[in-house]
C-alpha cells in the first residue's frame, strides 16, 4: 500500500474544502512545499472560478518543476516523470484542427436545429393550409348546391308557368272559337 501515499504526494495535487480553501492533499506534499522561499518558484496565476479561494503562492502547481538545488530531484520517489508528462499534455490546449472541427460541428448542429424548427413551422402551416382548402372546397360545394336548388326551383316555376300559360291559351282559344 506504499504506492497510495506516493500517488497522493505527486506535485500539483490540491484539494478544495469550503472551510479551508485550497490545501495540500497530504502531509508529505506539505512538507515538500515548506522549502526556503528562494528555492521555490512562484506559482503561475491559474484561472480560478469566482466561488473558490485563491491558491496561495507556496502551493506547487502542475506547471512547476522540482528545483535541482532543493530536496526534490528526478530520483525522488515522489517525482514520476511520466505523471509530469501526462499533466503537461493535459495542460496543452487542443490543436486548432480539432477545435475548428468541433466549431464546425457545433455550427452545423445549430443550423440543423434551425432548419428542423423551420420544417416544423412549415408543416404546421401546410396542415393549416390543407384544412383551409378543405373548408373552402366544402363552402364552394355548398354554394353550388344552393345554386342548383335555386335553378331547380326556377325551372319548376318556369314549367308551371308554361303549363298554366298553355292551359290558359287552350281555354281562351276554345272560348273564342265557340262564340263565333
Amino acid at each position: 500500500m506504499s504506492s497510495e501515499p506516493q500517488f497522493l504526494s505527486f506535485k500539483g495535487l490540491k484539494q478544495y474544502t469550503p472551510e479551508d480553501g485550497w490545501g495540500q492533499v497530504n502531509a508529505i506534499l506539505q512538507s515538500h512545499t515548506q522549502q526556503p522561499a528562494a528555492a521555490a518558484q512562484p506559482a503561475p496565476q491559474q484561472p480560478q472560478p469566482q466561488y473558490q479561494a485563491p491558491v496561495p503562492d507556496n502551493v506547487p502547481t502542475l506547471t512547476e518543476t522540482p528545483d535541482a538545488s532543493g530536496t526534490s530531484s528526478h530520483t525522488s520517489p515522489m517525482f514520476d516523470p511520466l505523471i509530469n508528462e501526462l499533466f503537461e499534455q493535459l495542460r496543452v490546449p487542443p490543436s486548432d484542427e480539432l477545435t475548428q472541427t468541433w466549431r464546425t460541428i457545433a455550427a452545423e448542429v445549430n443550423l440543423l436545429t434551425q432548419r428542423m424548427a423551420l420544417q416544423r413551422e412549415l408543416q404546421e402551416r401546410l396542415q393549416k393550409l390543407d384544412q383551409d382548402l378543405l373548408d373552402l372546397r366544402g363552402t364552394i360545394l355548398s354554394h353550388l348546391a344552393d345554386v342548383q336548388h335555386a335553378a331547380d326551383q326556377q325551372l319548376s316555376s318556369a314549367r308551371l308557368r308554361a303549363e298554366v300559360s298553355a292551359l290558359a291559351q287552350t281555354k281562351l282559344a276554345a272560348k273564342l272559337t265557340n262564340k263565333r
